[in-house]
């Protein structure tokens, strides 16, 4: 997996920490909620994941006028052989990539996200398994409201991570500059996979022998319920989000060949994992406070297992 992150750094400058947490989540078998302003390389992110791992990966650019059909699949009728047909949607596929996700309906949000949630889809009666590993990252703008239809709490739980992409710094931006200047270009990317599906699903399976320590679950524990015990917050993080902390954590480790799970693990993804499943209170909004402050306040106040 060491290759597939070095492969997507090269293309991606300056994301070392967001193509990790990436990597992660499709590991956990989670899915990623990735926010940040136009022109970023959120889209680009996604696309050269999908070159790298292999499989079947798919987009969808999300419209006001989009409906559930058009992304789990409908049924036409085929005059010729008067029988009906099943057409699938692109959400039959290994990575979908869900551009602007925000700017399309509930109903349409709610088919993607049953199917995230379930792994498979009901097309006319009729029960269909996604593909195996099925990955899901969806994309959206935070400084565009006006025309967007905003992810409730309920449905946000449902991503393991939101990652957010930020303005690269003034060396990264010169080193994308030069991407972009044919004789200083210092390589090209490739169309063939380094990383099969096969080898993702077996990365999977291995996660099991990742040894998760009774203080490394103590520390969890008291991370999510210090959550629910703050006044700062409106809503704390729920049982979900503790789990979701904990397979992110060993998925961390196992990325870093490690098969035991540390404290500086779990801070890791700590953010990711728990910044869209909370709500502030009021006070803390007008103050100008953020969850990742009070995430990062939460876990300096608990001790370090050793």
């Amino acid at each position: 997996m060491e290759q597939l992150v070095l492969q997507m750094e090269k293309e991606l400058v300056g994301q070392r920490q967001n193509i990790r947490l990436l990597i992660t989540a499709l590991l956990a078998g989670g899915h990623v909620l990735l926010e940040g302003v136009p022109g970023i390389g959120k889209t680009k992110m996604v696309k050269t994941l999908s070159k790298l791992i292999g499989g079947e990966s798919k987009r969808v650019q999300f419209t006001p006028d989009m409906m559930p059909s058009d992304i789990i699949g409908h049924v036409v009728y085929n005059m010729q052989t008067n029988q009906f047909e099943t057409i699938k949607g692109p959400v039959f596929a290994n990575l979908l990539l869900a551009d602007e996700i925000n700017r399309t309906p509930p109903k349409t949000q709610a088919a993607l996200l049953e199917a995230m949630e379930e792994g498979q889809v009901t097309i006319h009666g009729v029960t269909y398994a996604l593909p195996d590993p099925f990955f899901v990252v969806a994309t959206q703008n935070p400084v565009e409201y006006e025309g967007t239809y905003i992810l409730p709490e309920a449905q946000l739980d449902r991503f393991l991570f939101k990652l957010t992409m930020q303005y690269p710094s003034h060396e990264h931006e010169k080193q994308i500059l030069k991407q972009h200047v044919p004789w200083e270009k210092k390589h090209t990317s490739t169309d063939e996979p380094i990383c099969t599906l096969e080898e993702i699903l077996a990365q999977r399976k291995k996660l099991q022998e990742v040894v998760v320590d009774d203080s490394i679950l103590e520390y969890i524990t008291t991370l999510i319920r210090n959550t629910r015990e703050t006044k700062r917050l409106q809503l704390g993080a729920s049982s979900r989000a503790g789990i979701a902390v904990l397979m992110a954590s060993k998925a961390w480790a196992l990325l870093d060949n490690r098969l035991y799970v540390t404290p500086d693990d779990v801070k890791m993804v700590a953010r990711p994992a728990l910044r869209h499943r909370l709500i502030l209170s009021p006070q803390v909004e007008l103050e100008g406070g953020t969850s990742d402050h009070i995430i990062d306040e939460t876990l300096a106040a608990i001790p370090v297992p050793r």
